[in-house]
């Protein structure tokens, strides 16, 4: 298992004074697909709540083919859909040209694009969380990588032999 030696320059608490304020706050899931998560805070809940790791897409969704393709191909099919509610916790870090997101959603997926060193679209890490209860960051344990495949269970194979080798390793 690949361990990242930095952590986050995030601050939980950040998101909390952005998002904290009930109806204020705006929802900001419109801005991911259906079942994937966009706040890197929702993730890391969920996924210590389910003991899943995280799956993030790095695409550019309105104008990158191959994440168009990936979509089509994997992501908006039901098999996979199926796989991925019992196996991870999806998170769409989105960097689209035509659709203008909130400037917290950008700086973070900017900030994760930097922390991953994803330079091509689509890049999909699946990865663990911790975080420190002190400064609120992250630290990252990133399980592997893999991009653009043709086929639900290309895909899913590739992503469950990443968790496998983790688990095997005492992830």
């Amino acid at each position: 298992m690949k361990k990242f030696g930095f952590v986050l320059l995030m601050m939980v608490s950040s998101f909390a004074v952005a998002y904290g304020q009930g109806a204020a706050a705006e929802d900001l899931s419109k801005y991911g697909k259906d079942g994937w998560l966009v706040l890197v805070d929702e993730a890391y809940a969920e996924s210590k709540r389910t003991g899943k790791p995280i799956m993030a897409n790095f695409t550019g969704s309105d104008w990158c083919g191959w994440c168009k393709k990936l979509s089509a191909a994997v992501f908006d099919k039901e098999e996979f859909k199926n796989w991925a509610d019992e196996n991870v916790v999806l998170l769409e870090l989105d960097f689209p040209r035509r659709t203008k997101l909130p400037e917290e959603l950008q700086r973070q997926n900017a900030g994760l694009q930097q922390a991953f060193k994803v330079r091509g679209f689509p890049t999909i890490w699946v990865f663990d969380l911790d975080k420190d209860a002190d400064s609120g960051k992250y630290a990252i344990k990133a399980l592997g990588k893999t991009g653009y495949k043709p086929t639900v269970d290309e895909f899913t194979t590739g992503v469950d032999q990443m968790i496998a080798r983790a688990d095997a390793a005492g992830r």
